[in-house]
């Protein structure tokens, strides 16, 4: 699935009904591990609702154009790999935040027009993060929890909507570390990257008792928009324990071989065993970019990869 982490614009948050019961839920316990790590947005494995594959996309320090104040914001993602190319699938749903107190969720409404290469909505701000942190409504015991409610949704090449299910379906849990972090690096230099041309898995590297490969499509696969696409795989994802998996912080960097200032994508994503695509960006750098022999990212025909792996914590569904 090619998931790419990319910036989008802002609307003002609306009050929820009250009647607000979302079908996807995922809770963070350590939500101050994921603060003290930066502000790179986390993602949640899939989860499946009207015959299509999500993916909920938390920015836990984000802030609006002009505005100093850091928010904790909310993105509903749908997986490429279950839209048709050329179709459009318009949904309206509600991303929202736990109150502990009221017992209710606050949040807002919101509707995107998803697609092939625009698989993530506007990034909604939900409420600031200084609220969040000073008050035990949304945070309790360094525990959250977010949500999302699809409540309606049309595709451009069917003639009647989607049947969306009514009852909560899915609980995703996320336990995050301070400490203990497993880390791998892998290095992959490629000396004839100019004859490349298809899709091409580097050599299996071990991170975590796992074992992973970088897919690289040098021209960029069918989501990109002439950049080059990288994915992390992980080989084999049907070994972890069932409804179990791991958040994974991955950094993939396009070595600088002349001045040293590399070029760097820095991504949070749960491998779980419905991860078979694997997790990664499909616009990753512009072919332009990558090309311009100023920037020492290509020397002759020789491009050198990083790639850094940490283990931050797991997940389970309940």
């Amino acid at each position: 699935m090619g998931n790419s982490c990319v910036a989008g614009a802002f609307s003002a948050p609306a009050p929820l009904r009250k009647t607000h019961d979302p079908a996807f839920k995922l809770k963070f316990y350590g939500f101050s591990a994921l603060l003290d790590r930066g502000a790179v947005s986390a993602n949640s494995a899939l989860f499946d609702c009207c015959g299509y594959s999500w993916f909920l996309q938390v920015i836990p320090k984000h802030k609006k154009s002009g505005d100093k104040i850091p928010y904790v914001a909310l993105c509903l993602c749908v997986s490429q790999n279950t839209l048709k190319p050329g179709c459009t699938l318009s949904a309206v749903f509600e991303l929202s935040m736990y109150n502990h107190s009221k017992g209710t969720y606050r949040g807002c409404k919101a509707s995107y027009h998803f697609h092939v290469k625009q698989t993530h909505s506007k990034r909604e701000c939900l409420i600031p993060l200084d609220e969040v942190l000073k008050s035990s409504d949304f945070l309790v015991d360094d525990s959250c929890v977010f949500g999302v409610r699809i409540l309606k949704a049309d595709v451009s090449s069917q003639n009647e909507p989607i049947v969306i299910p009514k009852k909560p379906n899915t609980v995703q849990n996320i336990f995050l570390q301070k400490k203990g972090f497993i880390k791998g690096t892998y290095t992959w230099t490629m000396n004839n990257f100019l004859d490349m041309k298809l899709p091409v898995l580097s050599p299996a590297f071990d991170v975590g008792g796992q074992k992973w490969h970088i897919n690289m499509h040098p021209l960029g696969d069918k989501y990109s928009t002439n950049s080059l696409s990288l994915y992390l795989h992980l080989h084999g994802p049907n070994k972890l324990p069932l409804e179990s998996g791991m958040v994974i912080e991955l950094t993939l960097s396009i070595l600088d071989q002349k001045h040293g200032k590399h070029y760097t994508v820095t991504g949070r994503f749960v491998f779980a065993t419905n991860a078979k695509n694997g997790w990664g960006w499909f616009n990753f750098i512009p072919l332009k970019t990558l090309m311009d022999p100023s920037r020492g990212y290509l020397v002759g025909s020789n491009c050198i990869l990083k790639a850094d792996v940490t283990v931050i914590g797991s997940s389970n569904d309940g």
